[in-house]
C-alpha cells in the first residue's frame, strides 16, 4: 500500500492555525484582551424566520408515517432545482431541472467535479486564490499555471493567449479580493475557453453581494458560456448556510467534450460517490428561494454589506487603497507602509487587538495585502474600526 504522492506534497494547512496561535499568545501577554475579528469567514446572522419555519415542517413531516421520507434522488428533489430554476429565469437564464445538481456547498463540488477530468489537464487559477482550487487539483498531480492579480488589473486578470489551459477557475465576487469581472471581461474568458476548448469553473458563491445590477450574478448571461461553462453556487454566505450545508451545481446539456456530455458523466458520478442533501436542509433551501425568503435573507445581505460600507469608508479616511467591499463581502487592502501581511498582522494586532487575513495565505501575489470582511457583528465592525 502506498500513500497518493500528490497529497503527502501539499504543504501543511497553517495559516489559520498560526493566525489562532499568534491570537492565543497575544491574550495570554495581554490579560485576555479582547480581540476583535474582522478575518472571520463564517456569517454571524441567524437563518431568515421563513427558512426555520420551512425546515421545522419537514422535520415534522419526517417523524410521521405517512410523510417520512428516506433516500432521495441523487440530483435533488425536483421542488428545490425548479426553485433554483425560478431563481435563474429572474436572471434571463433558462435551465432546465435535469441541468441543476443539488449538494452540500460548492466547496465539495469544486473538487469533485475533477473527477470528470484527465490528470493531463493543465489548470488555468488566478493569484491570489481561494486555495481549494490549488490544493484539490494538487491532490491529482494535474500542472497549475497562474495569471496575477494586481494593484494595475484591480486584481481581474484577464486571459494570457500565450497561456494554453484545459480547465479554468473564476470566482465573481471574488474571494479573497472582492473583485467582481464586467460582462465584457467574463465575454473575454468564455472566447478565451470556447478558443482552446476549455472549460471554465465559475464560482459565483457571493453573487447576491452584487449591488451594481449592470454586473452579470451569473456566468450563463454570457454569449456562448453554456459550451464551456460549469457554475457552482452555495447558500452558505448568502442565506445563513454554514451549518446547515447546501448549494448547487450547474452543468449544461449544451456542454459536451471528447464527445461525451458532461451533464451525463457528473449525474454518473453522483449516482455512485453522493447519496443526497437530506430532506429537512432542501426544504429550507427551497424557502430560500421564495419571495419571502429572497426578501428575508436580503436584510442579512444588506447588513453585511453596510459592514463593508464603513469599512471602505475607514479606509478612505486613512487614504489605504483596497478592491472589494462594494459588491463583496470582503476586502481586500493594501498594507501600509509596505509591510508584508504578516508584519500588519503582528501589528495591527498588537497596536489595535485587531485581526484579518495575511493575504500571503491566498498565494505569491497576496504579500503586502490584506483581507478584511465584514461578516462580523455591527458592533465589533464599528468597535474594531475605532481602533484603526
Amino acid at each position: 500500500m502506498r500513500i497518493n504522492e500528490h497529497v503527502l506534497n501539499l504543504e501543511s494547512s497553517y495559516l489559520f492555525s498560526l493566525i489562532g496561535q499568534k491570537v492565543n499568545k497575544h491574550k495570554l501577554e495581554r490579560g485576555n484582551q479582547n480581540v476583535l475579528n474582522l478575518g472571520i469567514g463564517d456569517v454571524t446572522l441567524p437563518l431568515a424566520p421563513v427558512v426555520v419555519e420551512a425546515m421545522a415542517n419537514a422535520v415534522a413531516e419526517m417523524g410521521a408515517p405517512d410523510s417520512f421520507r428516506g433516500y432521495g434522488d441523487e440530483q435533488g428533489y425536483l421542488f428545490l432545482r425548479q426553485a433554483v430554476c425560478g431563481y435563474y429565469r429572474k436572471k434571463n437564464v433558462e435551465l432546465s431541472e435535469q441541468e441543476i445538481f443539488i449538494g452540500d456547498g460548492a466547496k465539495s463540488d469544486l473538487g469533485n467535479i475533477l473527477d470528470l477530468f484527465s490528470k493531463d489537464n493543465t489548470v488555468l487559477i488566478s493569484d491570489p486564490t481561494y486555495p481549494v482550487y490549488v490544493d484539490t487539483n494538487k491532490m491529482d498531480g494535474r500542472n497549475i499555471v497562474y495569471v496575477e492579480g494586481t494593484v494595475e488589473n484591480h486584481f481581474l486578470p484577464l486571459p494570457d493567449r500565450n497561456l494554453q489551459a484545459d480547465i479554468i477557475y473564476l470566482c465573481s465576487p471574488n474571494n479573497p479580493t472582492g473583485a467582481v469581472y464586467t460582462k465584457e471581461q467574463l465575454q473575454m474568458w468564455v472566447d478565451y475557453a470556447l478558443d482552446n476548448s476549455a472549460i471554465i469553473l465559475f464560482d459565483s458563491c457571493y453573487e447576491r453581494f452584487i449591488q451594481n445590477r449592470d454586473l452579470p450574478t451569473s456566468i450563463y448571461e454570457i454569449n456562448g458560456a453554456k459550451e464551456c461553462a460549469i457554475e457552482f453556487c452555495s447558500l452558505s454566505k448568502t442565506a445563513g448556510f454554514t451549518g446547515v450545508r447546501c448549494g448547487y451545481t450547474i452543468v449544461p446539456k449544451e456542454l459536451i467534450r471528447d464527445g461525451a456530455s458532461l451533464n451525463a458523466l457528473w449525474l454518473r458520478r453522483q449516482s455512485t460517490k453522493f447519496n443526497g442533501v437530506s430532506y429537512i436542509t432542501q426544504r429550507g433551501a427551497a424557502a430560500v428561494f421564495s419571495d419571502q425568503g429572497l426578501l428575508q435573507t436580503e436584510e442579512n445581505i444588506q447588513y453585511y454589506m453596510e459592514n463593508a460600507r464603513l469599512i471602505t469608508q475607514r479606509l478612505d479616511s486613512l487614504g489605504i487603497w483596497y478592491v472589494g467591499g462594494v459588491n463583496a463581502p470582503y476586502v481586500w487592502m493594501k498594507c501600509p507602509d509596505d509591510m508584508t501581511s504578516w508584519e500588519y498582522f503582528d501589528h495591527l494586532l498588537s497596536s489595535a487587538h485587531v485581526i484579518g487575513t495575511p493575504g500571503s495565505g491566498f498565494g505569491s501575489k497576496g504579500e503586502g495585502f490584506f483581507r478584511l470582511t465584514s461578516f462580523a457583528r455591527r458592533r465589533d465592525i464599528i468597535a474594531a474600526l475605532e481602533r484603526f
